[in-house]
C-alpha cells in the first residue's frame, strides 16, 4: 500500500521542504556509498559518506525551529510545541542510528552489535504507528 504525499507528510510530521531536503540528501548519499563501496575515491571514509544525512538533520533542525518560532508568535504555543517537540524526537533518533551505524562501519568494533545499532529504529517505528493511529 502506497501512501499519498499529504498522508506522508501528516504522518512523519515534517514539511514538504523538509522532506525533499532529506530526499536530496539521501540521493547524494546514494553517490557517495557507491563510490565508497567501489572504491573509486580512496580516500573516502565512512564518516564523509554521512555527511549530507548530517547535513539534512542540521537544516531540518534549523528549520524547525524557525517554523516552531512562528507559530509561537502567531499564537498556536500548543501546535508549536507538540510541532518541536515531534520534530526533535524524530531527527534526534534519526541522529542516533546514523551516528551508531557510522561508528560501526567505520571502526568494526565488537561492542557495537547491530542490534543496539538499530534500537533508535525500532523506537522510531513504535512512535510512529502511535501516531498513525492518533492521527486518523
Amino acid at each position: 500500500m502506497l501512501f499519498s504525499f499529504r498522508e506522508l507528510v501528516q504522518w512523519l510530521g515534517f514539511a514538504t521542504f523538509e522532506i525533499f531536503v532529506h530526499l536530496l540528501a539521501l540521493l547524494v548519499f546514494s553517490v557517495l556509498l557507491a563510490l565508497r563501496v567501489d572504491g573509486l575515491v580512496p580516500g573516502l571514509s565512512w564518516w564523509n559518506v554521512f555527511v549530507p544525512f548530517f547535513a539534512a538533520d542540521g537544516l531540518s533542525t534549523y528549520f524547525t525551529t524557525i517554523v516552531s518560532v512562528r507559530l509561537f508568535q502567531d499564537g498556536e504555543k500548543r501546535l508549536a510545541v507538540l510541532r518541536l517537540f515531534w520534530v526533535l524526537t524524530v531527527l534526534s533518533l534519526k541522529f542516533v542510528f546514523e551516528m551508531l551505524l557510522c561508528q560501526k562501519l567505520a571502526e568494526q568494533t565488537r561492542e557495537l552489535w547491530f542490534g543496539l545499532v538499530t534500537s533508535p529504529v525500532f523506537i522510531l517505528l513504535q512512535l510512529l504507528m502511535i501516531r498513525a493511529c492518533r492521527v486518523n
